[in-house]
């Protein structure tokens, strides 16, 4: 197989993997507390993956750069995956992975409030507004729930959680390391897991921590599939793949998550919830064109 062959098969794999992840995480926190849940996982993937550049020869971090990873393993892993695993307790796994596809959104807001950040166009406004209909929709579908006080607490943690991620995302683009990027991102899981594990006991939640088949087959899945090889596929597939190519999984993932959520949760599935996927699709397809325009 050729490198290009491998990379395309890593990309597939992403687009696979990361849409089941969000039904891992439904079944984990259906009997797990979130922050151990959360913060165990990044740190045995972390320990793992550390281990494997420090093998390979890899030096850790300097100094100078520890400061910035972790700042962005806190944003992106740390409250961004974070609420994302705390918000799944009432948010059905499909809904979550529809809303945060609309991540370009964030991400381009945030970057236009930097002096030196691009600023948005007619294209990107277009998709915006098509994006946050598709919201919209959505929540017409689910007015009902408005009325529950840990629906909404959940929106509210995914909302802020996205928001994080986005400026993660950006920060990390402004303020590049010399780390290689796996020891940097194996130093960002530890850093986070750290953080998460730390807020799960003070918040009293060990006790509450046992395993059963189904939720230690969830933690596993997450930790070996989605943690390790799923970044792993990710860096691989942006070493030989084009970024534009690579970034089209987060198209994909919804439609698995959506798909699987009803399939083995019985997650509703309505024509209006379809609807809005293609809309809100459509808006981050508008993003991202209107993005590159910006770039070329």
């Amino acid at each position: 197989m050729t490198e290009k062959t491998k990379a395309y098969g890593a990309w597939i794999s992403i687009c696979l993997v990361w849409g089941t992840t969000y039904l891992a995480i439904r079944i984990g926190v259906d009997t797990l507390p979130p922050f151990l849940f959360a913060g165990f996982r990044w740190i045995i993937a972390g320990l793992f993956l550390l281990s494997i550049m420090k093998f390979r020869g890899y030096k850790l971090p300097p100094k100078s750069d520890l400061i910035r990873l972790g700042i962005v393993g806190i944003l992106l892993l740390g409250f961004g995956n974070g609420l994302v695993v705390f918000a799944e307790q009432w948010i059905p796994s499909g809904l979550t992975a529809l809303l945060i596809t609309t991540m370009p959104f964030w991400i381009v807001g945030i970057e236009a409030l930097v002096p030196s950040g691009p600023k948005l166009n007619k294209l990107i406004f277009t998709g915006l507004f098509l994006g946050f209909s598709g919201l919209l929709l959505i929540f017409r579908d689910n007015l009902g729930n408005l009325l529950n006080p840990e629906y909404v607490t959940g929106i509210a943690a995914l909302l802020f959680g996205m928001i994080c991620w986005a400026a993660g995302s950006v920060f990390s683009k402004y303020k590049k390391v010399s780390t290689h990027p796996m020891m940097g991102a194996s130093v960002q899981m530890l850093i986070a897991g750290v953080a998460q594990t730390s807020v799960g006991l003070l918040a009293g939640e060990l006790p509450e921590f046992v395993f059963n088949q189904s939720n230690f087959l969830a933690f596993m899945y997450l930790v070996i599939v989605g943690s390790i090889f799923g970044y792993a596929f990710y860096i691989y597939a942006l070493t030989h793949l084009p970024v534009s190519l690579v970034s089209t999984y987060a198209y994909v993932n919804p439609v698995i998550a959506l798909f699987l959520g009803w399939l083995i949760l019985d997650e509703p599935l309505t024509i209006l919830v379809i609807v809005s996927a293609v809309v809100i699709l459509t808006g981050v397809g508008l993003v991202k064109a209107g993005s590159r325009k910006l770039i070329n």
